[in-house]
């Protein structure tokens, strides 16, 4: 069986509030050896640390830009807080989810930009790499990144250009491919996940959310009483599957290719996962 690595999947979600730990065996079983939780506001902070903790794996620290609203003026200052304490901890291996949102109507660009400014100094302070949420604003987060270098980190849910997913892996990142490349309509997104070179790519979840064709119900069909599918970390080896295929490659290659991949981009992940 393959080993995987899932480098995005949300477990302190309120959907697996009272399962949890079986989501987690259950990924286990289907071959995810390992999986990257990142916070999403500072609030989250000991959720992620403590399901990081209890099942092997490792977590991220950081403010979402669609929690910015609601974050405090403080919230830099614990998060800072935070990172200082846990500095140490091996299963802390970068700061995030961190970014730029500008397809979710009504937030403040200058307010995101602000938190995800900070949040990249903090990063740089820390020595520690970071998870972007890219969301209609790779060129924003470029700009951001090439003003305040890290050192490097995933760009999470890709789904720019040819030419951003270039300059993303120019500044030392990998990127993030779920649940979005299994539908068939996707072609953008399947072409980049085809033509993009192999050692720029890492797999995720993003588990509850970003489900793959085969759980997602149309509104039609959830109106009519059919439930929408719960996506979970067990799902990663079918979507590693999808772009095996696309790809033409063995399903064993990808699944090596893409665990060196996220060591690359997560450093602190080095020996404390398996091949």
């Amino acid at each position: 069986m393959s080993l995987w690595i899932d480098t995005h999947c949300h477990l302190d979600a309120p959907e697996f509030a009272h399962d949890a730990d079986a989501v987690r065996a259950q990924a286990r079983a289907a071959g995810v050896q390992h999986l990257v939780l990142p916070a999403v506001q500072v609030a989250h902070a000991e959720a992620v640390r403590s399901l990081a903790h209890r099942h092997g794996d490792s977590y991220a620290l950081g403010i979402h830009p669609l929690y910015t609203p609601q974050a405090a003026d403080d919230d830099l200052a614990r998060l800072a807080q935070r990172l200082d304490q846990h500095r140490d901890d091996p299963h802390l291996v970068a700061v995030g989810e961190i970014g730029l949102d500008f397809f979710v109507p009504g937030l403040d660009a200058e307010r995101q930009a602000y938190f995800y400014r900070q949040q990249l100094q903090l990063a740089r302070r820390f020595d520690l790499p970071v998870i972007l949420h890219v969301r209609r604003s790779a060129d924003p987060l470029l700009k951001g990144l090439r003003e305040v270098p890290v050192q490097g980190g995933i760009a999470h849910a890709f789904n720019g250009s040819l030419q951003q997913a270039r300059a993303f892996i120019a500044l030392g990142f990998k990127l993030g491919f779920g649940g979005a490349l299994t539908y068939e309509r996707a072609l953008q997104l399947r072409r980049l996940a085809t033509d993009l070179p192999i050692d720029a790519l890492v797999l995720e979840t993003d588990a509850p959310d970003m489900p793959p064709h085969w759980l997602y119900r149309t509104a039609a069909e959830r109106a009519a009483g059919a439930a929408q599918g719960r996506n979970t970390p067990a799902e990663l080896p079918r979507i590693a599957q999808v772009l095996a295929d696309l790809r033409g490659v063995p399903l064993a290659e990808l699944a090596r290719q893409t665990h060196t991949n996220a060591l690359q981009a997560l450093p602190r992940l080095q020996g404390r996962t398996k091949k």
